[in-house]
C-alpha cells in the first residue's frame, strides 16, 4: 500500500459525466442522472482499503442523513480486478447489500472515470453543487486507521450543510489520504 493523498486541483470545475454501471442493480448511471437537488458527492472506494474498511459504515449514515435533504452520494471502485480482485463487481455487490448502501456502486473498468476526477485514493471524495460545479476536494475527517481520533465524518457533513443551506462551502480543505488506486 502506497499512503496517497488527494490531489489539488483548482475548485470550480465542472463535473466530468459518465455512465457507469451499478453492481447493484445493473442499472447504468451517469453523473447528470443521479446529481442531487442541491448537490452530490462523488466518491472513490474499493473494498479492501484499509482507509475506506476504516470510514465506510459512518459513509452509509451521511448518505442516509444527507440524501433525504438533496445531498446525492456516488460512490466508485476504479482499482485494477486482476491484481486486487476483491475489489471485482461481485465482490463490490455483496458489501454493497451486506452494508445497505443507500447510494450506487460503481465500477469504472476501464478507469476512465477516476482518470476524468482526478482521482488518486481511496477514499477520495469531491463535491459538487446543484450546478455540478466543485466546491470541495479532501478529507471526511480526520480520523484514519490507527490515529486514535473518531470517525465523525465532520469535514463532509460541513460541506452538506452548507450547500443544503445555500451559504459558502469552508475554504480551508484538507486532503483525503488512503491507498493509492491501484492502476492497470
Amino acid at each position: 500500500m502506497a499512503l496517497t493523498e488527494t490531489i489539488e486541483r483548482e475548485l470550480g470545475y465542472l463535473a466530468p459525466d459518465f455512465r457507469l454501471t451499478d453492481v447493484v442493480t445493473g442499472q447504468s448511471i451517469s453523473m447528470k442522472g443521479v446529481r442531487g437537488e442541491h448537490g452530490t458527492v462523488v466518491m472513490f472506494i474499493c473494498n479492501h482499503c484499509p482507509y475506506v474498511v476504516h470510514v465506510r459504515k459512518k459513509l452509509v449514515e451521511l448518505a442516509n442523513q444527507y440524501q433525504p435533504m438533496g445531498i446525492s452520494f456516488i460512490a466508485i471502485s476504479s482499482n485494477d480486478v486482476e491484481k486486487y480482485p476483491q475489489d471485482g463487481p461481485g465482490k463490490m455487490r455483496e458489501l454493497a447489500l451486506e452494508l445497505e448502501f443507500p447510494f450506487p456502486y460503481l465500477y469504472d473498468e476501464s478507469q476512465d472515470v477516476a482518470r476524468a476526477f482526478d482521482a488518486a485514493c481511496t477514499p477520495d471524495f469531491s463535491v459538487f453543487d446543484a450546478d455540478l460545479r466543485c466546491v470541495y476536494r479532501g478529507r471526511m475527517d480526520d480520523s484514519t486507521p490507527g490515529n486514535g481520533n473518531p470517525v465523525t465524518g465532520s469535514d463532509l457533513a460541513e460541506v452538506c450543510t452548507a450547500l443544503i443551506e445555500k451559504r459558502e462551502v469552508v475554504k480551508e480543505q484538507f486532503p483525503s489520504m488512503g491507498c493509492n488506486i491501484k492502476w492497470k
